[in-house]
């Protein structure tokens, strides 16, 4: 293993803010020590976490030609 000081990412302590506020310490090569880390989306808010709606955009009517094409399949 190579002993470089400069080889490995300084390790500290920083604090993360959920999107609801909510906030937790941890260690992490993020910032600087004693930095804070603001979530713009996190597992309380997330629809792949929450079960919440998933949107799905229709660019140049591909969306529209594949319910087309399976319709009445399901």
């Amino acid at each position: 293993m190579k002993k470089d000081p400069d080889f490995h990412p300084d390790y500290h302590q920083i604090k993360v803010v959920m999107t609801d506020g909510t906030e937790f310490v941890t260690y992490s090569c993020y910032g600087e020590e004693g930095q804070t880390l603001q979530l713009d989306i996190d597992p309380s808010s997330h629809p792949a976490w929450t079960g919440g709606e998933a949107k799905l955009s229709d660019r140049g009517g591909r969306l529209s030609r594949f319910k087309k094409k399976f319709e009445g399949m399901f």
